[in-house]
């Protein structure tokens, strides 16, 4: 018999508030100094997440439709002891509290799991639109079912004082006691996505709220008697769950080396059981986290690659940015690692994700769908894989709204008669999930298979191979990551159609190759990102916190033509006219973003190169599209550009003028001799407007060149998205030619025609030179400190802060109140570089004298000199 202090927060239905209050529950029990063990009943990936970082350890999954009704218990124990022993589990429910699998009588049921556990229930009622008729369903939920016992009500977003009385009132008559009653509080709610609320890991502000709820529950729940409670239940008669009780390493395997497996987390794979990594290691497995979204190459001596679900239809771009991580993965893949993956990992391992390239070693596309695909399902296994033999019967659950493209003839699982997913000797890539605590074989077979990925790579190493004649070693097992090429071919596909040809690559001699090589730079980062309630916003380069007033009312005017369809032709001829050039010059986009994308999509060229540092978008447009750009990497002190150069043989090349984030303003002559036959030079003027006197390449002869521009810099338009493109006509044809219809709204278009005018061109000319006059104070004091910054006439400042120490200020300064925009993410600088935004005189003081503390100092005399104070 095992002592365990434990409670189900149970509610009517779905969308009663059962994970708000079960969420801050944990936490405000774990504040109050307890060790809780989170659990959740059902198949849920999200709702673990948030209890996980409310308790501080793993939130479990108590599912007897996907282990089964034996293991509740024991899985339930295995959570309270580890990794440390809990003094309470708060488990949350699912649904309705008597919902289960339909057709079973209310089999994986939170009532179900109550039974199982033999747990008091608290029940979680959403009040707001009754308030007596609570008494009479709480009455009937507490005596429905013989054996359960509800211990307590919790009533969710109550109303008034007034309202508050009435229901207690009769709830009072049920004799089940109110041990909470929280107000309206919207704002605590989780977002919820296509799939559900959105995972705790993608919520940057998910810590924060946690310590609003914890401070709600603690306030207006008892908590001494939800403690009471929980200790009224009786000891559990069951041992807890051993892994290493269900999974041993293979014979032979006593030599300590332990496979890597690979298994990929970060924002775009959240899903994962943490059993599935406890009987990894029981099998002899070291699993290792990568992040899809940001890391370069697996994990050294990776012998096994574990994807599991989660959200990668929410980031395609950064995935499809991430080519070296992409390459890296398909080379493993060929070599023969053992690869699980399962719905989230399945698209990523697929040829693209709704036109975004993907991994590509399955030989099928995603793309999202209306359909919610949701439920239970049992499967068997249609042949023999690495994973289960022929005939092995599992369950799962599936949670997806995508679908293949083309569907499968086999797959890796047969799902009542239908083929899920893709399987070969070495791959097994299917939408189920599977619960590896009910079926511990497959974490045994598959890492059975990792130890002899390993143990032939190690006799490869020494001579002595077992593989058999064609087969190919793993890159990564007891070797230092190779330098990662991303020009290198795809690999072979697991196919049930003939593979796609790649997109243009660069050919393997391409002399392309020695900057190029894409780093883990972060090329979807975008400095509002870093921003923050409370801090000084120097991290987004917007001369204006909001659009001057006549603008404002240009754009609300054409509210009476919103019921129309967009008409580009008056922007177009008004942007024409400002620069003195033929409508068929000119195409207004919605923001810079489309028109990296265009460019990236149609503009042709099978040698893209990227002038870095610069705007990101600029390479995350090219590697989206399925094109690998080199890199050409200036650097300090000056980031100068010599055209001579760039490479010769690169026939679509991309620069900023001004350069974001530098600041360096190319002369005009340097940007013309980029220009030569059979090259498109693209140039990014998003911030020519906020730069007096900056030189631009806009004009009448503009044959093999694109200049792109946006109003957001000058006019604090980023919300409105308005944008354009001047250039060759026929290579602005093309873009018009691939652009959706109606891609720019009237709003914009309307705000286009009016930015053009003379007397908005004069407006904003005027206010880039008094950002402009300000900008010397700022350098001034940044130089005072020792930091070097970089010359430029931009309306940002970019600095190297290495004198202050080897990481980004970032944080530090963010803590002082400032947000800054960090230059890691930005190829060709590091963790030391930061940009930041010149405003008005008086931020720019506050701004260096955060930066003095952190040295250690004060503001040094020449800065008050020059006008910083």
């Amino acid at each position: 018999m095992v002592r365990l202090p434990r409670l189900v927060i149970a509610a009517p239905a779905s969308g009663h508030g059962k994970t708000t209050v079960a969420t801050g529950l944990i936490a405000a029990l774990a504040r109050s100094g307890l060790t809780v063990a989170p659990a959740k009943v059902g198949p849920d990936y999200i709702d673990p997440g948030y209890h996980t970082l409310a308790a501080g350890r793993p939130g479990r999954n108590l599912d007897p439709f996907l282990t089964s009704e034996d293991l509740i218990a024991p899985l339930l124990l295995h959570g309270a002891r580890t990794p440390t022993p809990a003094d309470i589990a708060v488990i949350e429910g699912v649904m309705g509290l008597f919902d289960g699998r339909l057709g079973t009588g209310g089999f994986a049921s939170t009532a179900h799991v109550a039974r199982l556990t033999d747990s008091p229930v608290v029940l979680v009622v959403d009040v707001r639109h009754t308030s007596r008729s609570i008494g009479a369903l709480v009455h009937g939920l507490a005596t429905f079912e013989p054996g359960l016992r509800v211990a307590g009500v919790v009533l969710n977003q109550v109303g008034s004082p007034r309202h508050e009385a009435e229901v207690r009132d009769a709830v009072a008559r049920t004799g089940v006691p109110v041990v909470g009653v929280l107000p309206k509080a919207a704002d605590i709610e989780a977002p919820s996505r296509h799939l559900g609320l959105v995972p705790a890991a993608e919520r940057p502000e998910s810590a924060a709220a946690l310590d609003s709820l914890a401070e709600l529950i603690a306030e207006h729940v008892d908590l001494d008697a939800v403690r009471a409670i929980a200790a009224s239940a009786p000891d559990l008669d069951a041992e807890p769950w051993e892994p290493s009780a269900v999974v041993r390493p293979p014979s032979g395997a006593g030599d300590g080396r332990r496979p890597v497996i690979a298994v990929a987390g970060g924002r775009a794979f959240t899903f994962l059981y943490p059993e599935t990594l406890e009987l990894l290691r029981a099998a002899g497995c070291e699993p290792v986290s990568f992040d899809p979204m940001t890391d370069a190459a697996l994990p050294p001596g990776t012998a096994g690659i574990y994807l599991g679900g989660g959200f990668p239809e929410m980031y395609p771009l950064e995935l499809a940015g991430n080519a070296a991580l992409r390459a890296d993965l398909a080379r493993a893949i060929a070599a023969g690692t053992p690869t699980v993956a399962e719905c989230a990992g399945l698209l990523y391992l697929s040829r693209a994700v709704d036109g975004h390239p993907m991994v590509g070693a399955l030989d099928v596309e995603a793309a999202m769908t209306p359909r919610l695909t949701l439920g239970y399902r049992e499967a068997v296994a249609p042949a023999d894989t690495f994973l289960a033999p022929a005939g092995t019967r599992v369950t799962g659950h599936e949670f997806h709204r995508t679908a293949l493209l083309p569907q499968p003839d086999a797959g890796a699982w047969d799902v009542g008669g239908r083929p899920d997913g893709l399987a070969s000797g070495t791959v097994h890539g299917a939408y189920l999930h599977v619960h590896w605590a009910g079926y511990p074989a497959l974490a045994e077979r598959f890492a059975a298979a990792a130890h002899t990925f390993l143990s032939d790579r190690i006799h490869t190493l020494r001579g002595t191979t077992s593989h058999t004649p064609g087969d190919s070693p793993a890159l990564h097992a007891d070797l230092p990551a190779p330098r990662v090429d991303a020009t290198a071919p795809p690999a072979p596909a697991v196919s049930p159609v003939s593979p796609a040809p790649p997109v243009s690559p660069a050919p393997p001699d391409s002399p392309l190759s020695p900057d190029d090589a894409p780093s883990d730079a972060d090329l979807a980062h975008h400095g509002d990102a870093d921003l923050a309630p409370g801090l000084t916003d120097l991290a987004v380069n917007v001369l204006v916190p909001a659009p001057p007033s006549w603008l404002v009312d240009v754009i609300v005017r054409t509210s009476d033509a919103w019921s129309a369809y967009p008409d580009p032709r008056a922007a177009v001829a008004a942007i024409a006219a400002r620069h003195g050039v033929p409508d068929d010059m000119v195409l207004p986009t919605a923001g810079g973003t489309e028109a990296f994308a265009l460019v990236g999509r149609v503009i042709p060229g099978r040698r893209p190169l990227v002038v870095h540092p610069q705007f990101t978008l600029a390479e995350a447009a090219f590697t989206a599209a399925g094109r690998r750009p080199a890199r050409h990497l200036l650097t300090a002190p000056g980031f100068t550009l010599d055209p001579q150069a760039v490479p010769a043989d690169a026939d679509l090349v991309s620069v900023g003028n001004p350069t974001n984030p530098t600041g360096v303003l190319h002369p005009a002559a340097a940007l013309q001799a980029l220009r030569r036959p059979g090259r498109t030079l693209v140039v990014d003027e998003a911030f020519a407007d906020a730069t007096p006197d900056a030189p631009s390449l806009i004009g009448p002869d503009m044959d093999g060149v694109l200049v792109l521009r946006s109003l957001t810099k000058v006019w604090g338009l980023a919300g409105v998205r308005a944008g354009y493109v001047v250039g060759d006509p026929a290579l602005v044809a093309r873009l018009r030619e691939a652009q959706e219809p109606w891609s720019v709204s009237t709003p914009a278009l309307a705000a286009m025609v009016a930015c053009a005018s003379p007397d908005a061109v004069a407006e904003a000319d005027a206010l880039a030179r008094r950002v402009a006059a300000a900008r010397p104070a700022l350098v001034a004091g940044l130089e005072g400190l020792g930091l070097p910054v970089v010359p430029g006439d931009a309306p940002f400042v970019c600095f190297d802060t290495a004198s202050l120490g080897p990481d980004s200020l970032r944080v530090a300064l963010a803590e002082r109140g400032f947000a800054v925009r960090r230059g890691e993410t930005f190829p060709g600088l590091g963790p030391t570089w930061l940009r930041v935004a010149v405003r008005d005189p008086e931020t720019s003081a506050a701004f260096v004298a955060a930066l003095a503390d952190l040295a250690g100092g004060r503001v040094p005399e020449p800065a008050q000199q020059k006008g910083l104070r």
